[in-house]
């Protein structure tokens, strides 16, 4: 048996990418600073798999940004927009790749950047690659062999992991009318075979293609493509090892398919999927071999060695143990680093968890104890998981019978607002006396280095809570007084108090718990700290009321109470997985309910309920679509269902397509949804008009993920261009999502000229 990893973390045990990225940005660190710091992340990376003892260790796994973005890049797909910022006598090909990443606002130019959406069903953004009918591709960047070479310095022959061709297609937006992306395979494979035929010429032995479509709904154009470009492919290198990735999913009806691709390895998950293995195991051929994906790249439990060793016998005795290949289910880009800088977690729930670092080690003691080995110290390991394993399943801190019987006792009237919209919207304008195109911000504001140092020293004890308390309130008097005098309509108190819009909200919640140095890439250089759900969730006390009210009672226009949704607060944490997913949706959605009717009795007649998670959680096939869409539609009912028709329920949305489930949206009944839209120039919004969505809606008019600062006009013709298909009655003014990651000098000029477009559109309207 051979074990192998599809991709580790490149964020760096201490974030050691984020900062070198920031400091580049902001002009701190000079170009061979960055790079030097990628380097070093890379060589750790790779000696922690060598040291091991992993056999197949990946490089190409590493990305300053996406690594979408990496192969946009690398195959020359960048849009025509940027050429002026390659030409720029100091620009290197990073400053070019940031800028398709984050835009471009100096030298005289200004350019937007990218469109951005999830990847799959996690919480990573990427990249989406542009594409033109007829769009011709070739080499541009040596990123690939230039890590390979690194990697062969360092004494190992990697795997590069290389994104297949079909899938990077797949991934991509066609950008003009007339032609489907897939007819650009002909083109696009003369830049794959160019690459792989230099990866060949540097030693390489063997080459990993990510293809996670083929557990998707693909079409059969999809379908011929995938034959047409691993033939040829074969054709050409018949000597090279290729592995083909699958994750996320099952094969499914693709199973046919996959297993008659000309390549030596065929990965597939069996943490999302496990029962496909008697399928692929019935189907396989004799020149393919098997990877196994035992190990849960998506989850931060510790494997249950009892329950791999099964699938990996079942494999072994069918293949022939050297057909067989070990692995984590996906790339572990999406799990904390390492678990052994986290010395302050409750030691019985530590004893439950492993990160990447102790995944590598799991996948190498799987393949020593499917051997049969005798050494003592992996039988002891095994001894000591079954206990572990053993142990999670019935420990009192888990399990909560109140929790339990309340979700039970749920019935329908509690997902149920007392009136249908129309009644409501009538009541709220009474009662709200809003303006048309009324203006707000999605509810954070820039978290300045000062702020997190005030959270900083609170944490260590050198400011006492009267001295923290009274900072952030002069802090939020400040964000209130700056909102009056630029004239936006309904007000947001900041956030200052908050670390993370889930982490925030995990802390005051029972059934969670907190890692130190947990974080994940979400995109670019932001990163998160997921908590971790490891029990029955319930709200003992109020958790935002205090600060809510403390802002509303510093003004006589509206504050909106900012909550984070149930099925974001499950998504972006990581999620028990002894029940259902659904359950400890439930749970949540009665904790944030208790919030919500509290917030109400607190004078609050605006409650925003962030849900920008809930198309990212959607399931990979439609076939299980309803029955995820029915409990995580019901959970945000739940949340919000027991106030007044005279409150306003907002929810948030963002970096999603929504044409599919925008009947599902229409069923929450918030009465205002606020959406991204401004990357993809308002197209997101077709969907809402093309069902004449009836409820409010703000699409976002600037894009804050990007530093750069769009005019007025910018934001006028946006609103215009929305108002086209969206009654002017229905429209809210917002950026696209909040504004934390911000300085306080963009978000000023933008939130400016944002209520200047507001009111020339309103003027234009009432002419």
């Amino acid at each position: 048996m051979q074990t192998h990893i599809l991709g580790y973390p490149r964020i760096g045990s201490k974030r050691e990418l984020k900062k070198a990225c920031e400091q580049y940005w902001s002009g701190k660190i000079v170009l061979e600073e960055l790079l030097t710091a990628g380097r070093t992340i890379c060589s750790q990376n790779w000696n922690l798999q060598k040291e091991a003892g992993i056999d197949l260790i990946p490089c190409n796994d590493f990305s300053y940004y996406d690594q979408v973005l990496d192969m946009s890049l690398v195959v020359g797909a960048i849009p025509a927009r940027y050429h002026e910022v390659a030409l720029k006598k100091n620009n290197s090909e990073l400053d070019l790749y940031f800028a398709m990443a984050r835009g471009y606002q100096k030298d005289g130019l200004d350019i937007t950047a990218m469109e951005m959406t999830k990847w799959f069903d996690t919480n990573y953004h990427y990249i989406v690659p542009e594409f033109f009918k007829n769009q011709q591709f070739k080499l541009t960047s040596d990123k690939i062999f230039n890590e390979f070479a690194g990697a062969k310095q360092a004494g190992i022959n990697a795997k590069p992991v290389i994104i297949g061709l079909v899938s990077y297609l797949l991934l991509g937006k066609e950008k003009e009318e007339g032609f489907d992306k897939l007819d650009l395979a002909h083109n696009l494979l003369s830049v794959y075979i160019e690459i792989v035929s230099k990866l060949q010429l540097q030693g390489a032995e063997w080459i990993q293609f990510d293809e996670p479509f083929l557990a998707l709904d693909i079409t059969e154009k999809a379908k011929e493509t995938y034959t047409f470009v691993y033939a040829e492919l074969r054709r050409l290198f018949p000597k090279l090892k290729f592995i083909v990735t699958t994750y996320f999913e099952g094969l499914r009806n693709n199973l046919p398919l996959a297993v008659s691709l000309p390549v030596n390895v065929l990965h597939i998950d069996l943490v999302r999927c496990p029962e496909q293995l008697e399928d692929v195991l019935h189907g396989i051929p004799e020149s393919l071999s098997l990877s196994l994906g035992v190990v849960d790249g998506r989850n931060i439990w510790k494997n249950n060695y009892e329950k791999s060793l099964s699938l990996i016998a079942k494999a072994a005795g069918k293949l022939g143990p050297e057909r067989v290949f070990i692995a984590p289910s996906c790339s572990l880009l999406h799990s904390p680093c390492d678990l052994d800088f986290e010395t302050a977690l409750e030691p019985e729930i530590k004893n439950w968890l492993a990160f990447a670092k102790q995944k590598v080690k799991e996948v190498a003691v799987l393949k020593e104890l499917a051997s049969g080995t005798t050494d003592n110290n992996i039988l002891q390991d095994f001894e000591a998981n079954k206990k572990a394993v053993s142990h999670r399943k019935t420990s009192p801190l888990i399990h909560n019978k109140e929790v339990k019987l309340r979700a039970e006792s749920v019935t329908e009237k509690d997902s149920q607002r007392k009136n249908a919209f129309n009644i409501r919207k009538e009541q709220q304008q009474k009662a709200l006396q809003l303006p048309l195109f009324p203006t707000t911000t999605i509810g954070s504001f820039p978290q300045t280095a000062e702020v997190r140092s005030w959270r900083a020293k609170f944490k260590k004890g050198e400011l006492t809570a009267e001295q923290y308390d009274a900072l952030l309130k002069e802090e939020t008097r400040r964000t209130i007084r700056w909102q009056e005098n630029i004239g936006i309509d309904v007000l947001v108190h900041g956030e200052y108090e908050r670390n993370d819009m889930v982490e925030y909200f995990g802390e005051q919640l029972k059934g969670f718990i907190f890692t130190r140095n947990g974080w994940v890439q979400s995109y670019g250089s932001r990163c998160v700290k997921p908590p971790i759900i490891f029990g029955d969730v319930s709200r003992p006390e109020p958790m935002t009321v205090y600060w809510s009210q403390y802002a509303q009672s510093q003004t006589d226009q509206w504050v909106k109470g900012m909550l984070t949704g149930p099925v974001t607060i499950l998504q972006w944490s990581f999620v028990r997985d002894d029940q259902p997913r659904s359950e400890t949706c439930k749970q949540i959605a009665l904790a944030i309910r208790d919030e919500v009717q509290d917030l109400e009795k607190a004078g609050i007649r605006i409650i925003q309920i962030d849900e920008p998670a809930i198309r990212e959680g959607l399931p990979l096939r439609k076939t299980d679509w309803q029955n995820y869409l029915k409990w995580a539609v019901e959970a945000f009912k739940i949340s919000a269902s027991g106030v007044e028709d005279t409150t306003q329920i907002h929810t948030h949305m963002c970096y999603s397509e929504f044409n599919d489930i925008i009947k599902n949206i229409a069923d929450m009944d918030a009465d205002v949804i606020t959406i991204e839209c401004s990357r993809s120039q308002m197209e997101l919004l077709q969907a809402f008009a093309d069902f004449r969505y009836p409820n409010e809606i703000g699409p976002g008019v600037y894009d804050i993920h990007s530093p750069r600062v769009p005019s007025k006009e910018e934001m006028t013709a946006l609103l215009m261009k929305a108002q086209q298909v969206i009654p002017a009655q229905q429209l809210w003014v917002n950026p696209d999502c909040g504004l934390k990651t911000r300085h306080w000098e963009e978000t000023e000029k933008a939130l400016i000229a944002m209520v200047a477009a507001a009111k020339e559109v309103s003027v234009e309207f009432a002419s």
